[in-house]
Formats: structure tokens, C-alpha cells, sequence
């Protein structure tokens, strides 16, 4: 019985250290495999002291030239493909070429073609492809109607225009846009959305909605807007009753009709008895 024992302790301590052995083994090797990761694609540019951007003493934030003239030195010495490209990214948001002076101009230059800074805003144009997609056909969707839906491409903020849908505003496509990245930037920062807000300029009045666009590699690349032109609505078609019979004709009108069901299990069967619409109570 004591050599059974201890021939139990033995095998016992040995499973042991094996299951103990094979989690530090596991836990290298996850670590092994997070730096290598991390040598590859490299870190955040916020994860660095000289991430480009200050809170100034409104507390709001801008971007620094100084600390972008650090970043800029430190990655053409230190590899770090994803964070300098962030870096490269903001610097063509805020047109640094023009703010440096000319010796850092080619510094700048060089980190440019260090990490391939052209590809940079090329992917950019094709990420946003999709997006430019989805504005197109849901401005078709709703014309006329006082409802302008675009896209800005913020990798170039001079001309950050590139779709536009039911214009309301007056801009053309290719035109710029210029606080609009700093306040994107400073919201990110903040964890704050800008849905819902109102614009008054002169005698023009919008409700207006600004998603932006985010990629992990670069950070904000781009903005959806929604400018409704509220007085439009208040004082044109509300103005008289067949406006107002025009207006949700456009608004309901449809291309085509399909038997589909977006409706849940529940949904759908109030509907086959009567339910006519969300807030039709009759049925709950």
C-alpha cells in the first residue's frame, strides 16, 4: 500500500508539472506570438508620447506640429509600419508639407517613401469605395426631398467631397472641408458621437447626422453626413396640403415590389391579422 502510495503521489506531482509545464509553455508561446505580431504591424500612434494631437486650454483638441516632427524623426530611425503610417495619414489630413520648413520637408519626404506613403491614400480611396456605394443608392432612394447624403474622403480635406447626393447645401464635389477632421478627431478622443445636431447659418436652418469612418490602421479616414433642410420641410411643405401629399409620395415611393418578410415571427403574424404598422396597438 505505501509503495502504491507513493507510486500514486509520483504520478500525481507528474501530471502536475506537465499541465504546469505545458500552460508556461503556452503562455510563451502566446506572448512570442503577440510581439511578432507586434513587429510586423507594429503599435498604435497613440500608444506614443507624440501622438500629433494637444488639448488645448478650451479644451479642445488640434493638431501639434511639434510632436508630428518627433513622430516623423523617431520612425525614420525606429520601424513601426502601422503607427508611422498613422503618423503619415494625419500629417496629409492636416497639410503638413506646407507647415514644415524646408529641411524637415525632406525629412518628411523620406519617411513618406519609407513607408509607401502614396499606397496610404490609395487604400483609403478604395476602402471608402463601398461607402461612396452606399451613399449613391440611398440618396436615389429618397430624392427631392430635401435630404442631402455625401461622403468625405479625409485623407485629403481639400478636396474631401467625393459623393453627393440630393444636394441642399450648394458644395460641389471635390470641395474641401476643413474643421471637420480636428472636431472627428476630438470626439474620437472623447468617445463621443455627432448624430443629431442642429445648424444655423444666416437665414438657412439643417437637422444634421456625421458618422465617421474608422479603420484600425489609420484612424478616422472618413465621414457619412445626413444635412436635412429642416426649413424646407417647415415652410415649404408644410405650407400647403398637396406639398404635403407630394412630399410622402416621394418619400414612399419604391422601384419595384418583392415578396420578402423583414418582419419577426411575432410581427408577421399580427400583420396577417390587421396590424397595419409599429405603433398600431390593436394587436400587442
Amino acid at each position: 500500500m505505501t509503495i502504491a502510495a507513493g507510486l500514486g503521489n509520483d504520478i500525481t506531482i507528474n501530471v502536475i508539472a506537465s499541465v504546469i509545464a505545458s500552460v508556461i509553455l503556452l503562455g510563451i508561446g502566446f506572448l512570442w506570438g503577440k510581439y511578432k505580431e507586434r513587429r510586423r504591424f507594429g503599435r498604435k500612434l497613440e500608444d506614443y508620447d507624440f501622438y500629433p494631437f494637444a488639448i488645448n486650454r478650451e479644451n479642445f483638441s488640434e493638431f501639434s506640429l511639434k510632436d508630428f516632427r518627433l513622430g516623423m524623426h523617431y520612425f525614420l530611425r525606429n520601424h513601426d509600419p502601422m503607427a508611422a503610417r498613422q503618423l503619415i495619414f494625419i500629417g496629409e489630413q492636416n497639410s503638413v508639407s506646407g507647415q514644415l520648413e524646408p529641411t524637415e520637408q525632406k525629412v518628411y519626404a523620406r519617411l513618406f517613401a519609407k513607408y509607401d506613403g502614396k499606397k496610404i491614400a490609395d487604400d483609403t480611396r478604395e476602402y471608402l469605395e463601398n461607402y461612396a456605394r452606399m451613399v449613391r443608392l440611398l440618396g436615389k432612394s429618397f430624392p427631392n426631398l430635401g435630404i442631402e447624403i455625401l461622403l468625405h474622403d479625409l485623407s485629403n480635406p481639400s478636396r474631401s467631397l467625393v459623393a453627393l447626393e440630393n444636394n441642399v447645401t450648394g458644395r460641389n464635389l471635390h470641395d474641401g472641408t476643413t474643421n471637420l477632421v480636428i472636431d472627428l478627431k476630438k470626439r474620437q478622443m472623447s468617445n463621443e458621437d455627432k448624430l443629431n445636431y442642429e445648424l444655423n447659418i444666416g437665414a438657412r436652418k439643417f437637422k444634421c447626422t456625421t458618422i465617421p469612418v474608422i479603420r484600425p490602421e489609420y484612424g478616422v479616414v472618413g465621414a457619412v453626413c445626413v444635412n436635412v433642410d429642416a426649413n424646407y420641410l417647415t415652410e415649404e411643405v408644410l405650407s400647403a396640403s398637396d406639398k404635403v401629399v407630394s412630399f410622402f409620395q416621394t418619400f414612399c415611393r419604391a422601384e419595384m415590389q418583392l415578396d420578402e418578410n423583414i418582419l419577426s415571427r411575432d410581427e408577421y403574424a399580427k400583420a396577417l391579422k390587421g396590424k397595419r404598422h409599429f405603433k398600431d396597438h390593436r394587436f400587442d
